[in-house]
């Protein structure tokens, strides 16, 4: 069976959920070849294991940390001549889509962006993606070289399927042009405790509608319930109730989720083509006619302010 290299996503070792989400999907169309960068990889090496990859490609370099995307390129590039892949998969962050498009430059292969899944096909893997605001759906496969693919986060269940995961070095030769970029200072993220917006299972959003920036602890207390992110539409985050980091929309970020709660929020286009593709969707709004509900598997016609705190309650209820 043809081998599937996947691009690794942690934090010093530790494996962020899209790549083990990655790992189901390469399954289907071949056998993982996780590849590793930066420190770490022994660690990691346990959870892809228990997760797919058959083997591990690891290789740890200052490069990788301090210039950006460049390095990585060059390694994935290294991993892609020795291993000869049937695909490669890449998580959909806005660094993984420049790793991708410029991994396929130097492969002379196609790239698929955004896709939300991928399956095994006479030709070649397909990818299907969500086009126009998530208003059509199109299924692609790329015809010249091994396809690179981005996946949207919960585009695929986290399923375990022990393997091998044997960590083998990979060789790595830097060109001139991955020292372009320096990484010259960090500033680390403030933690709010809850998980990161765009690999979120549950998102709950407020917009116009909590009017106020006062107002928004309505919407964080319902997502603290249900361990969810906290999104916020253009209108909110223009008018400085909430961070930009937080905006769900086409301008904002693209989210994905298993559950998706939009409170106030009246459903323009900007903000239905950054959630459309959730698989459940649920709003909370006071005007019947407001474009969200068209797109709803569940709609409640109320004021937010009594609504929202009952599902607080109820959901804490039911959690014991």
């Amino acid at each position: 069976m043809a081998e599937v290299l996947v691009y690794v996503d942690h934090v010093d070792g530790a494996v962020r959920k899209p790549t083990l989400e990655l790992l189901t999907i390469a399954r289907r169309i071949g056998e993982p070849v996780a590849v590793h960068l930066g420190p770490g990889a022994e660690a990691a090496a346990k959870v892809l294991g228990e997760h797919g990859a058959t083997r591990v490609l690891a290789a740890d370099a200052p490069e990788f940390a301090d210039y950006l995307v460049v390095p990585k390129v060059d390694a994935l590039e290294a991993a892609a001549k020795a291993v000869g892949p049937a695909a490669v998969l890449v998580p959909s962050s806005a660094e993984g889509k420049e790793i991708a498009a410029r991994l396929a430059l130097r492969l002379g292969s196609g790239i698929i962006t955004d896709a939300v899944d991928v399956e095994a096909g006479a030709d070649g893997p397909v990818a299907t993606q969500s086009a126009f605001a998530a208003a059509f759906s199109t299924r692609s496969t790329v015809r010249k070289g091994a396809p690179v693919i981005t996946v949207k986060p919960n585009a695929a269940p986290v399923e375990a399927a022990p393997a091998a995961g044997a960590v083998e070095p990979l060789e790595v030769s830097f060109g001139e042009l991955a020292t372009g970029t320096k990484v010259v200072s960090r500033t680390p993220r403030q933690s709010t405790g809850r998980p990161e917006l765009t690999e979120a299972a549950i998102v709950v959003s407020g917009g116009r509608g909590v009017n106020g920036a006062e107002n928004f602890s309505v919407i964080e207390a319902l997502a603290d319930s249900l361990g969810a992110a906290v999104g916020a539409s253009r209108a909110a985050v223009d008018a400085g109730w909430y961070p930009h980091s937080n905006q769900v929309g086409q301008t904002g970020k693209s989210v994905s989720p298993q559950l998706y709660i939009a409170n106030g929020i009246s459903g323009a286009i900007q903000h239905r083509a950054g959630m459309q593709t959730s698989k459940t969707i649920v709003a909370v709004n006071k005007d019947a006619e407001a474009p969200i509900f068209d797109l709803v598997d569940y709609g409640v016609v109320g004021d937010l302010f009594n609504v929202v705190p009952q599902l607080t309650e109820e959901v804490k209820a039911r959690k014991g």
